[in-house]
């Protein structure tokens, strides 16, 4: 079970991650939205294509940008992965994932 924590929260925890360049990448069902919320940033993988993030909201404690997902990754970027990544969720910057 891989888990990502912050702040002591589990935010995501599932069996069903993929490994994408070193990060894990949890399917949508396994993390908890309560603690996310909609960021405006966004960053572009010139293989994955446009990436989408989120806040990491823990008892009013925020730490911006630390999830980031695809929602509609290149033309042949699941190819390369071998599987469907569409909009599922990867963690960073103090999230610690293990």
């Amino acid at each position: 079970m891989v888990k990502a924590t912050w702040k002591g929260k589990v935010i995501a925890e599932s069996n069903e991650t993929i490994e994408i360049e070193g990060n894990q990448y949890f399917p949508a069902d396994s993390v908890k939205k309560e603690f996310l919320k909609k960021s405006d940033y966004h960053t572009t993988c010139h293989w994955k294509g446009e990436a989408s993030y989120y806040d990491v909201v823990v008892d009013e404690e925020v730490n911006k940008n630390a999830a980031w997902y695809y929602p509609k990754p290149k033309d042949g970027a699941n190819d390369t992965v071998g599987k469907d990544f569409t909009g599922y969720v990867a963690f960073w910057n103090g999230v610690e994932v293990e």
